[in-house]
């Protein structure tokens, strides 16, 4: 049995150091103690209101990958927690993040993703540039005693760094990366996401709590009984994991199971923990991304209108930005295989402890010691909240 590390490893040899001696002792990094986590906690709506009020709109949430807007005056547009956002690059090359609503009266002036200069209200016909500006009022006679500059589309707090655009979905609030990210700062420097290349994305719902959805990300406890035929099952070793904490974030490495090759090895290239596990990390709220030697998985997972409903966004970006038409097609099989074990095992599964929280009779979960990641996302939550736990 082994405990949590008192500070995250390096993520070097010494990680991959650290997840050898697990897989040989065929053990896992483990809590302290097990974890009673009340029914509630996945199935109240009014605490999942108090969530949305106060974690969902006032922590800085990635919103866009930037290398989807890789071009001056790309933009995308998505919608978050019901909020319809306009994510556009400037003639400058700087990110905004707008809400995607006329000031006249409300209907959307842009949809879907492109580059462009100006977008046009369906509506009236209002138009704006790209940094949110009005620019055109047709009948402006009508108009006259308002002020342009005041009519501009509402621009949410943002900050785009480590390869993602982040914002915080209420208007005039502060964004503060640097406190938010915390010592997971430093960590998301290393990876430079920023030069990767985007490649797809794919979306869905399901019937579970956007919470227990992402807790299915921390844990390597279920890869034997859900991921047993799949890329997932067969690579990796199973209830085995090397955890640290990041303040409010967490990195969990999942080994390979050619990681037990480097016994009797010195360190060396192969070390290299990229090579040798699944590194994944939950980036406090909402934000899952899933490291591998050619590119990430980025999966953010929202609530939607229910406490025992959520939405999840699934992409991937490549190390090594295509080139070609073949490295387009090995990309396209990657992606269409990680989105398969996620969208037919994951979460063909999930909806059942969807339908447990909420039909379930007993009065709380319980989460074990070898599901340390799991139990960090719980406490982490349920103290911003202020809810209790046993």
């Amino acid at each position: 049995m082994t405990t949590m590390q008192s500070q995250p490893v390096e993520l070097g040899p010494e990680l991959t150091r650290h997840a050898l001696s697990l897989a040989l002792a065929e053990t896992t990094d483990m809590a302290d103690d097990i974890l009673r986590v009340p029914l509630n906690y996945y199935n109240d709506d009014k605490l999942a209101d108090i969530e949305e009020s106060t974690i969902l709109r006032r922590a800085p949430l990635a919103v866009l990958a930037s290398a989807q807007i890789p071009n001056s005056f790309d933009y995308v547009v998505r919608s978050v927690i019901g909020d319809s956002l306009l994510i556009t690059r400037d003639r400058d090359g700087q990110a905004h993040v707008f809400l995607n609503y006329c000031r006249h009266r409300g209907a959307m002036p842009a949809c879907g993703a492109g580059n462009s200069r100006k977008f046009t209200c369906p509506y009236h016909a209002w138009v704006y540039d790209n940094k949110g500006r009005l620019k055109g009022v047709p009948g402006a006679a009508g108009f006259e005693a308002i002020d342009r500059d005041e009519y501009g589309l509402v621009e949410l707090p943002n900050e785009e760094r480590h390869g993602f655009i982040w914002a915080v979905l209420t208007a005039g609030a502060e964004i503060d990366l640097d406190a938010h990210l915390g010592p997971m700062n430093a960590e998301l420097a290393r990876w430079n996401y920023q030069d990767f290349g985007y490649h797809d994305e794919r979306s869905l719902t399901s019937e579970v709590s956007w919470k227990g959805a992402l807790e299915a990300f921390a844990e390597g406890y279920h890869f034997p009984f859900v991921h047993g035929q799949s890329i997932i099952g067969r690579s990796t070793l199973a209830n085995t994991h090397a955890y640290d904490e990041f303040g409010d974030h967490h990195r969990i490495g999942f080994p390979f199971n050619w990681i037990l090759d480097l016994q009797g090895t010195e360190p060396g290239d192969s070390w290299d923990p990229v090579a040798q596990m699944g590194i994944i990390y939950w980036v406090y709220p909402n934000l899952i991304l899933a490291n591998s030697p050619v590119g990430v998985e980025v999966i953010d997972i929202l609530p939607e209108h229910s406490a025992t409903r959520c939405t999840v966004r699934h992409s991937w970006m490549a190390k090594y930005p295509a080139q070609s038409d073949e490295q387009r097609q090995m990309y396209d099989e990657i992606f269409s295989q990680v989105h398969a074990a996620v969208r037919d095992e994951d979460f063909v599964m999930l909806p059942q402890c969807g339908q447990g929280v909420r039909h379930g009779q007993h009065d709380h979960m319980v989460i074990g010691r070898n599901e340390i990641g799991v139990q960090h996302m719980i406490r982490v939550m349920a103290d911003k909240l202020g809810v209790s736990l046993q």
